[in-house]
C-alpha cells in the first residue's frame, strides 16, 4: 500500500505543476464523455477595438429589450476516430470507432449528458460491443477558473452484468493567455468490474472488488490568429495489480502512466480535425503475461504507442 500511495503522491505533485500558474480567464470545456475538447481563446487586435470605439446605438439594448440568455442550452458532438483510446488503452481493438454525445446544461451550472462509442475485443467478458456513459455534474467559478465535478456511470449494454461501474470526478481549469490548463482527479470506489478477477498465477476470483484512482493534467496552447492549437496530456491510473479491460479485470483499470501529444485544426466553426500520439508505460512483457487477453485479435498489446486521427462535428 505504501508503494501505491507514494506513486499516487508523486503523480499528484507532477500534475499539480501544470495547474500552478494563476488563472487569467475562465476556460470553457465541452462535456463529451471520456474524450474532452477545449476551445481556443479568441483575441482582438487594437485596430479592431478602435474601429468599434464609436458604434451606432442599439435601440433594443438601450431600451432593455435585448434577448435574454436561455436558461437551458443543448450541445453535442459526433466523432469518427481511427482508434478509441481510453486512458491510453484501446477499447476498439485498435480499429476505427464512431462516437457521439449530447449535453443539456442549466444556467445554474448543473448539467446532464450521455456519450457513446462502439467497442471491439470485449467478447471474453460477455460480448459488449458498445459503451454508453451517463453523466451528471455541476460547474462553478473558482477565482478566475472553473471547477467541474460530477459522476459518470460507464455502461456496456449487452455485456456481462459485472462490466458496469461508477466514477466520481473533479476538474479544475483555467487559462493563462493562450494556454488552457486542466488538472483532474477521478475516483471509482470498490466495484466488481474493477476487481482483479483473473490474477496471473492464481485461481480466478470473479467476486473480487477493487477501486481505481486516476489523476490527469492537460494543457492546450492556441496559436494566435490561427485555427491551430497544440495539446498535451499526462495521466496516472492507480488500480489493481492487473490490467483491464480484457486482462485480469473486466473494465478499464490498472496501475500505469499514459500520455499524449497532439494538435487540433478548426477549419470552420463546429468542425475539428485532430491528430495525437498516444502511449503508456505498460511494457510488452506485462501485456504478454495475460495473453490472449488485453490484446487485439492479431495478438498485439492494446496499450502500445499509436497515432490517432479524428474528425469531430459539434453544435
Amino acid at each position: 500500500m505504501s508503494i501505491r500511495f507514494a506513486s499516487a503522491a508523486s503523480a499528484v505533485a507532477f500534475i499539480a505543476c501544470l495547474a500552478t500558474p494563476a488563472f487569467a480567464s475562465e476556460a470553457d470545456g465541452a462535456v463529451s464523455g471520456p474524450a474532452e475538447a477545449t476551445q481556443t481563446p479568441e483575441t482582438e487586435d487594437t485596430a479592431s477595438l478602435m474601429l468599434r470605439a464609436i458604434e451606432p446605438v442599439d435601440l433594443a439594448t438601450a431600451t432593455g429589450q435585448d434577448e435574454a440568455t436561455p436558461a437551458i442550452t443543448v450541445s453535442g458532438a459526433a466523432t469518427l476516430t481511427t482508434d478509441y483510446r481510453f486512458r491510453g488503452v484501446s477499447q476498439s481493438d485498435e480499429g476505427m470507432a464512431v462516437q457521439g454525445g449530447i449535453t443539456i446544461s442549466h444556467e445554474s451550472g448543473f448539467y446532464v449528458g450521455a456519450w457513446g462509442s462502439n467497442l471491439a475485443g470485449w467478447g471474453t467478458f460477455g460480448g459488449a460491443n458498445m459503451e454508453l456513459d451517463l453523466i451528471a455534474g455541476f460547474k462553478l467559478p473558482v477565482g478566475e477558473g472553473t471547477l467541474d465535478t460530477g459522476l459518470v456511470w460507464y455502461m456496456y449494454p449487452s455485456g456481462a452484468d459485472t462490466t458496469d461501474f461508477a466514477e466520481l470526478y473533479a476538474k479544475l481549469s483555467g487559462a493563462v493567455g493562450p494556454l488552457s490548463l486542466t488538472a483532474g482527479v477521478a475516483y471509482a470506489p470498490k466495484q466488481e468490474a474493477l476487481g482483479n478477477a483473473f490474477p496471473v498465477g492464481r485461481p480466478a476470483d470473479p467476486g473480487d472488488k477493487e477501486d481505481n484512482l486516476y489523476l490527469s493534467g492537460d494543457a492546450i496552447y492556441g496559436v494566435a490568429d490561427t485555427p491551430i492549437s497544440f495539446k498535451a496530456h499526462i495521466g496516472y491510473s492507480d488500480g489493481n495489480p492487473g490490467l483491464g479491460p480484457n486482462g485480469t479485470s473486466i473494465a478499464p483499470t490498472g496501475t500505469y502512466f499514459d500520455w499524449s501529444l497532439g494538435a487540433d485544426l478548426v477549419p470552420v466553426s463546429g468542425l475539428t480535425l485532430s491528430v495525437a500520439y498516444v502511449d503508456t508505460d505498460i511494457s510488452e512483457a506485462e501485456a504478454a503475461l495475460i495473453r490472449p487477453n488485453f490484446a487485439t485479435v492479431a495478438g498485439d498489446s492494446i496499450s502500445d504507442a499509436t497515432v490517432v486521427f479524428s474528425i469531430t462535428a459539434s453544435f
